[in-house]
């Protein structure tokens, strides 16, 4: 009889490792008539290891009795009930600094996740280089009633998606035109840790996140539907750039850091796009000393064209006019 102590396990009786740990931080504020169907979604997750973070930013409509509801029945879920509303850049990092996961997930609860979503998302991060930082996809836009309404990349008529993703390093290409799908996102916890969290001084946190976290990580295209993102008149999304709305302040900003960033010509004229995008929808919303900060930056970044300086000299004169 052989000694028992140079026995080996055979591989395939042996522990596998175990997968990422992956946390998925559920922000809600007044989404009561949609937060049942996205907290199923999570619960629907063929992913086998997830930390669940609910965090309600003292919303007034029955979300919080709805969050109670759900954390009683999942144990291992956590429930952050705040006092008081923070706004989505400050309620979210509340669980980020607390969660563990390898992997996090920046979840609305008026969104959707599909069930493969977390799986095939830690598939395609382990995939890759340690150098990637973030994993996106095309999403169904949904209206109120969860109506398909469209694709978030769409193939145009030579079958090319519209909006153009882009994978690899893609600082430019985040200055340059809009084309993440800001709900798809997974990150790499090192990523948002290393930039500090959302930074809180804005109200929106996509462009701010996109712009630093690409300077030094590589994005991934994931040529996959892996969410629903709702489209509904309560949405951030349909706010944008309305009187009294901060997106555009928080644009401003953003773009401050960007040119502080900045390598090559191609990444200034880049920026110079992405100024005059956010300029003509500061005169167009009336948002006139906005646009005369936009402007300040455009003329560190570009020579003014004949449009700019017709922009310009319209946003002065209103501004003089409304005082």
């Amino acid at each position: 009889m052989p000694d028992s102590s140079f026995l080996v396990p055979h591989p395939s009786l042996s522990e596998a490792p175990a997968p990422p740990l992956v946390s998925i931080v559920a922000l809600c504020y007044n989404h009561a008539p949609f937060v049942r169907e996205a907290l199923d979604s999570i619960r629907a997750q063929t992913y086998p290891n997830l930390e669940v973070w609910l965090v309600d930013d003292a919303s007034t409509d029955d979300s919080p009795a709805i969050l109670q509801e759900y954390a009683a029945q999942n144990p291992g879920w956590h429930l952050l009930l705040l006092p008081e509303n923070l706004k989505n850049c400050r309620a979210f990092n509340q669980a980020f600094w607390q969660c563990r996961g390898e992997f996090v997930v920046d979840f609305a609860t008026d969104d959707v996740l599909l069930p493969e979503r977390v799986a095939s998302q830690v598939a395609a991060f382990q995939a890759l280089p340690a150098s990637y930082g973030v994993v996106y996809s095309n999403a169904e836009l949904i209206d109120e009633n969860g109506q398909l309404l469209r694709l978030h990349h769409r193939p145009d008529r030579h079958g090319r998606l519209r909006p153009r993703p882009a994978s690899g390093w893609v600082f430019a290409d985040v200055l340059d035109h809009y084309f993440i799908c800001t709900p798809t996102m997974m990150m790499r916890r090192a990523v948002l840790a290393r930039l500090g969290g959302y930074d809180e001084a804005l109200s929106y946190e996509d462009f701010d996140f996109w712009v630093r976290a690409s300077r030094d990580w590589q994005f991934f295209y994931q040529e996959a539907v892996t969410t629903r993102r709702r489209r509904h008149p309560r949405s951030m999304s349909t706010k944008a750039y309305q009187p009294n709305d901060p997106y555009l302040a928080s644009n401003i900003a953003v773009c401050h850091k960007a040119l502080g960033l900045l390598r090559t010509p191609w990444e200034q004229a880049a920026l110079a796009t992405c100024l005059r995008w956010e300029l003509r929808q500061a005169v167009r919303r009336g948002r006139y000393p906005e646009a005369r900060q936009v402007l300040g930056l455009l003329r560190q970044t570009a020579r003014f064209t004949p449009l700019d300086w017709a922009l310009a000299a319209w946003s002065h004169l209103r501004s003089r006019i409304s005082g």
